[in-house]
């Protein structure tokens, strides 16, 4: 019988807090010197930011880095 993988997911709540601020993809992204896209792709998944990068993203959010970022355990197919 094989076991189930469970793979560690590097989320984020950044849209929320943002909602929460009223401030855009593109204000977020002046604050904190990146790309409008990028923030995009960091809120999508998409792109795992850099420490400094994530760290500068609750600075401008106003929140610790726990309640925006955060592991969530997804579980996967056994492998063949």
């Amino acid at each position: 019988m094989r076991h189930m993988e469970q793979e560690l997911i590097f989320k984020n709540r950044i849209r929320m807090w943002r909602a929460e601020k009223r401030i855009s993809q593109s204000e977020l992204a002046e604050l904190v010197g990146v790309s409008r896209q990028t923030i995009g792709s960091i809120e999508n998944l998409q792109f795992c930011p850099s420490a400094r990068l994530a760290l500068l993203i609750c600075v401008a959010l106003e929140k610790s880095f726990e309640e925006v970022f955060y592991f969530d355990l997804e579980q996967s197919l056994p492998k063949k």
